[in-house]
C-alpha cells in the first residue's frame, strides 16, 4: 500500500445537497452527529494502510481545509503520510475550473506524476461505506488489470440510476453503459453468482453498478488523460475510451452497505438509519475498522429529566426536560424544556454559549443557540449554530415536497424541512 496514492474527489457545487453546501464543500457536510463525509474515505484509506491522500475540491473549501488540518497529521513519526486539499486553480495553461472527475485529476496530473507509486486509487467524497482498499488493489494486481472498477450488485429499479458494466465469467468488463433503460438495460444483465452471490441474490440483483471508485495502473491513467484531452468524466468518457483501445478492465465486487448520499433525501435517510436497532445497516461501532474524525475534547452530554428513545447524541450536548425520539443530535446541541424532537437531524453547534450569554441574549430580545422552550421539530434537518425560538413548530404541516424560503432561512427538499446554518427562527414561527 506504500505504492498507492489516493485521490479523493470532492464533487462539484453540491447543488443536490443545498442548503447544507451553502457555506461548505460537499465532503465537509456533517454526518452522524460528529463526523464529516470526508472522514469516510480517509478512514477507509488509513485502515487499508494507505497514507498518501489528496482531496480535490473547488467550492467553499475553507471549512474542509480546517477540518483536515485539525484531524489528520499522518506525518507524525517522520513518515511520508499526508492528507492535503487541492483546490481548483487557474494557470496559464489551464485557465478553467474543474469540469468533471477526469478533468480534475488531469489538472493536477503533474503533481500526481511526481510520486513514485504504481497505482492510483480514485475515490468519491460523498459516499457512506466501509471497505478495505488493500483487497481491492490486490485484486487489481492479481488480475493484471489496467483499470479496476468497484462494482455493486443492484436490482433493475436501482440499475437505471447507475453506469452499468457487462462482464465475462472472469469479471473482465466487456461493455460499459451510462444509465441504460429498456432493452439496453436488459442487455447489461450479468450472472452475479459467478462473483460469489447466492443463486437467490444473483437472481434479485443481476446488474453490476459502478460505484465511482477506481484503481488505475500508473501508465494507464496518464495515457488516457493525455490522449483524450477533451474527456472530462471517468464514467461517461474515460472508461469507454479504455475499453475501445483494448485495455484490461476488471470489476471488483463489493457486496456490503454502500450509500451515495448526494441528495438531501439520501443524506437524511442515511443519518436516520444509524439509529436502527439492534443492528443498523452501517455502524460506527467497529473497533477493528474505526471511522476517524477531529478530536474535540468535549465534556460528556448532560440529560436532565429527559426522555430519549432510539437516538444518537453527540458529546457536549445539554438536554433539559424534553422528548427525543429517533433523532441524531450533533455536538454541543442545546434543547430546552417541553421540546419535542422526532425523526430529525440536529447538527449542533461550533461553540458553547454560557448561561450568562444566553440570559443576556434573551433580555435583549435575541434567541440563544439550540431549540427553545416548547418547540416541536419533526422530520427536519437543523444545520449548525441554528437558533430556534420558543414555541416554534417545524413539522411541514402542509406536506410540501419542495420549497425555497431563503428570506426565512429554510428550504424543503423531498418533504424534509432544512434550516440553513446560522439561521434564527423567531418565537412562535410555524413551518
Amino acid at each position: 500500500m506504500k505504492r498507492v496514492l489516493a485521490i479523493i474527489l470532492g464533487g462539484g457545487a453540491g447543488t443536490r445537497l443545498f442548503p447544507l453546501t451553502q457555506t461548505r464543500a460537499k465532503p465537509a457536510v456533517p454526518l452522524a452527529g460528529k463526523y464529516r463525509l470526508i472522514d469516510i474515505p480517509i478512514s477507509n484509506c488509513i485502515n487499508s494502510g494507505i497514507n498518501k491522500m489528496y482531496v480535490l475540491t473547488q467550492f467553499n473549501s475553507a471549512s474542509l481545509n480546517r477540518h483536515l488540518s485539525q484531524s489528520y497529521n499522518l506525518s507524525a513519526g517522520f513518515g511520508q503520510g499526508f492528507v492535503e486539499v487541492l483546490a481548483a486553480q487557474q494557470t496559464p495553461s489551464s485557465p478553467s475550473w474543474f469540469e468533471g472527475t477526469a478533468d480534475a485529476v488531469r489538472k493536477y496530473q503533474w503533481l500526481f506524476q511526481e510520486w513514485d507509486v504504481d497505482q492510483y486509487l480514485i475515490l468519491s467524497g460523498d459516499q457512506l461505506y466501509r471497505m478495505d482498499y488493500s483487497l481491492f488493489i490486490e485484486h487489481h494486481i492479481k488480475t493484471g488489470a489496467d483499470l479496476t472498477v468497484g462494482a455493486l450488485p443492484v436490482d433493475a429499479a436501482q440499475a437505471e440510476s447507475f453506469g452499468l458494466m457487462h462482464t465475462d465469467d472472469d469479471g473482465r468488463i466487456r461493455e460499459f453503459r451510462e444509465k441504460p433503460k429498456g432493452k439496453a438495460l436488459e442487455a447489461m444483465r450479468v450472472d452475479t453468482s459467478l462473483m460469489g452471490l447466492s443463486a437467490e441474490e444473483a437472481a434479485r440483483r443481476p446488474y453490476l453498478a459502478s460505484m465511482g471508485i477506481y484503481v488505475f495502473s500508473r501508465n494507464t491513467l496518464f495515457d488516457l488523460l493525455t490522449q483524450n484531452p477533451n474527456f472530462t468524466d471517468f464514467g461517461k468518457e474515460i472508461i469507454p475510451a479504455a475499453l475501445e483501445r483494448g485495455d484490461r478492465l476488471q470489476t471488483y465486487l463489493f457486496d456490503d452497505y454502500w450509500e451515495d448520499i448526494g441528495t438531501i433525501g439520501a443524506f437524511y435517510e442515511a443519518n436516520m438509519a444509524l439509529t436502527d436497532q439492534p443492528n443498523p445497516a452501517f455502524s460506527f461501532y467497529d473497533e477493528k475498522f474505526p471511522i476517524y474524525t477531529r478530536p474535540r475534547y468535549l465534556p460528556p452530554s448532560k440529560l436532565l429529566d429527559t426522555q430519549v428513545t432510539q437516538s444518537i447524541i453527540g458529546e457536549g450536548s445539554m438536554l433539559r426536560a424534553c422528548s427525543i425520539h429517533h433523532c441524531v443530535l450533533g455536538v454541543r446541541t442545546r434543547v430546552e424544556d417541553e421540546v419535542v424532537l422526532q425523526d430529525s437531524l440536529v447538527m449542533g453547534a461550533d461553540y458553547f454559549e454560557s448561561r450568562e450569554e444566553r440570559a443576556v441574549l434573551r433580555e435583549r430580545g435575541g434567541t440563544p443557540i439550540g431549540v427553545g422552550q416548547g418547540s416541536t421539530v419533526k422530520r427536519a434537518i437543523i444545520d449548525k449554530n441554528v437558533r430556534i425560538g420558543r414555541n416554534v413548530t417545524i413539522v411541514n404541516k402542509d406536506h410540501v415536497e419542495e420549497a425555497d424560503r431563503p428570506e426565512l432561512g429554510f428550504y424543503i427538499r423531498n418533504g424534509i424541512v432544512v434550516v440553513a446554518k446560522n439561521v434564527t427562527i423567531t418565537d412562535g414561527t410555524v413551518i
